[in-house]
């Protein structure tokens, strides 16, 4: 299919152009890929299909990601597409700056979970939604 995106169409090779100058707050231009530390020049527009997601997270970590949303003027979707994407390569999602910026905000909103912490987060009973059958 023509019209989707293929690694031949060289949409898998995006490099890092060293550490870009962060984008101030509102700044006209920013762009989800200055913000996540991937330059490409040749970027296109692709064209994807979105669907609605009722996805449960741990309540400071969607805070934090909220406010880097925010931050950086774009929506938490794109955000989360950005980082997922680069994890599925094994990229590092974030330039320097925004590790920094991340930092604050684990302090602003009380998020002292590391990565060691995945997988082994379990809601308490009080927050737990009761099973469908």
């Amino acid at each position: 299919m023509a019209d989707r995106p293929s690694d031949e169409q060289g949409l898998a090779d995006t490099k890092v152009l060293g550490a870009p100058s962060e984008p101030s707050r509102g700044e006209p231009g920013a762009s989800k890929r200055a913000i996540l530390g991937y330059i490409d020049p040749m970027s296109a527009s692709i064209e994807v299909e979105r669907v609605q997601t009722g996805v449960r997270m741990e309540k400071r970590i969607l805070k934090v990601l909220k406010a880097l949303a925010e931050y950086h003027d774009i929506s938490l979707g794109d955000l989360l597409e950005g980082i997922v994407l680069h994890a599925f390569e094994g990229k590092p999602p974030f330039t320097p700056e925004t590790r920094s910026r991340i930092r604050e905000l684990k302090k602003i909103y009380g998020l002292n979970l590391a990565a060691s912490a995945s997988h082994r987060l379990e809601e308490s009973d009080r927050n737990r939604r009761t099973k469908r059958t």
